[in-house]
């Protein structure tokens, strides 16, 4: 069971994650206003302290291909997130996109379930992406994720059902119901955000070291059975 956590804020978390068993660690290189932000500079020096250690993600909610892969070149992430507005970036686009992309590197693509067609978008989007990554929605957060919430596991076990591709589950996932949550999906992977932060006011946070590693337990526990 892979797991994937967002959003660390500093080289040295991207470490400590890392360190307390993550597989995945996740950036949000941008200014756009998403929750725990930082700078390119910031992302590519994470990405550069986790060579060797676990597999970076960085994500993106633009729109104009020219920018996602700009981005993605400065920072050079393992695997690009793609988690814009629903729709925004076509199947068409990513295929478009990845001829763009530094060589090697692979993308996820966001599909917020319970949208309108989401089981269709799914199956449409893993002929182009190299994993889904299946999130909450709310109008509350730019793109797809970050909401802190969970939503219908049944929408998303149908979808890893009907997929060729890996698969990770997020939305509103913690220590307390990533077991379930598996049980309940059966995907690759699991995602934490909102449930693995200490928050430090002014709706800044730092990772909770030690909510991560119990996350990172429950889960390894479920997929040890």
């Amino acid at each position: 069971m892979i797991v994937q956590i967002y959003t660390a804020q500093s080289a040295d978390e991207a470490v400590a994650l890392a360190e307390r068993g993550v597989d995945h660690v996740g950036l949000t290189p941008t200014t756009v206003g998403l929750p725990g932000q930082i700078s390119e500079a910031v992302a590519a020096e994470a990405v550069a302290a986790l060579r060797g250690r676990a597999r970076s993600v960085a994500l993106s909610v633009e729109t104009e291909l020219a920018e996602i892969a700009r981005m993605a070149a400065a920072v050079r992430p393992d695997i690009l997130h793609l988690c814009g507005e629903i729709g925004a970036v076509t199947p068409d686009d990513v295929r478009e996109l990845r001829g763009m992309l530094p060589a090697g590197m692979e993308i996820m693509q966001a599909i917020a379930v319970g949208a309108e067609d989401d089981i269709a978008m799914a199956r449409e989007y893993a002929q182009v992406a190299d994993y889904l990554i299946l999130d909450s929605y709310t109008t509350d957060v730019q793109g797809v994720g970050a909401a802190g919430v969970t939503h219908d596991w049944s929408r998303s076990a149908e979808i890893v059902a009907s997929v060729d591709i890996p698969v990770i589950l997020a939305g509103g996932l913690s220590a307390a119901n990533v077991a379930e949550s598996i049980a309940a999906v059966h995907p690759w992977g699991v995602d934490s955000l909102t449930l693995t932060n200490r928050p430090l006011g002014d709706g800044r946070f730092e990772k909770d070291l030690d909510a991560v590693a119990a996350f990172v337990a429950g889960a390894t526990a479920v997929a040890a059975v």
